[in-house]
């Protein structure tokens, strides 16, 4: 296949079913609406997360939880809530609840490969908050939760899928969970309809010869 268009934005984006797409038997939904979008898995297993393999995935520096923390309380804000906490103490809170989360069951982790793999993916899936995720997303489509009823019961949202959020972020994220030699590098029949010039002329000589 000779696309120098898809050599030069092509990604890969880690993503993970959690438990309770797992036990809501939407595995195989999920893995449709990507491929359907045209994006290839170049890697895919289940595991039983461990609590380091969860800790290891939801670390963060110091810059990004503190952004999660503020984002939080921007939320709650807008609803007519102040928490009145520490941006850190609720970054630090998010995260143990997130592990406990992860490691509550079976999750099937992919690695999803395409032009473009981050920002794809991300849409595919949708926003982390069911409630105002945008329709035709798997959050918004598959889901009822919100972060206000996690947050009553005292744990992390079920939003069913995890996306990498920028291509710095898949690269930490699949040194986690996938070894180089789990990753392959193989073509699809339809690679070539997505992303080669030479296809136009192909299918162009191929209708002429009829």
């Amino acid at each position: 296949m000779k696309a120098k268009g898809f050599d030069q934005f092509a990604e890969k984006s880690l993503v993970i079913i959690k438990p309770d797409g797992v036990q809501r038997g939407l595995v195989g939904e999920i893995i449709t609406r990507f491929e359907k979008k045209g994006l290839k898995i170049v890697a895919m297993k289940m595991v039983w997360p461990t609590e380091e393999m969860a800790r290891k995935h939801y670390d963060q520096p110091e810059h990004a939880a503190r952004a999660l923390g503020e984002k939080t309380i921007a939320a709650y804000k807008e609803k007519g809530i102040d928490l009145n906490k520490d941006p850190m103490d609720i970054a630090k809170d998010i995260q143990k609840k997130l592990v406990r989360y992860l490691t509550g069951g079976p999750v099937v982790v992919m690695v999803i490969e395409g032009a473009h793999a981050i920002a794809h993916v991300r849409k595919i899936r949708g926003g982390t908050n069911p409630l105002s995720a945008d329709v035709g997303s798997i959050t918004a489509d598959l889901t009822v939760d919100s972060y206000f009823i996690a947050d009553a019961d005292e744990r992390a949202v079920r939003n069913l899928v995890h996306a990498s959020g920028s291509v710095e972020e898949a690269n930490v994220e699949l040194a986690i969970w996938f070894s180089k030699q789990e990753i392959h590098k193989y073509n699809l029949a339809v690679d070539e309809i997505l992303y080669s010039r030479e296809w136009e002329d192909t299918f162009r000589a191929l209708v002429k010869g009829k």
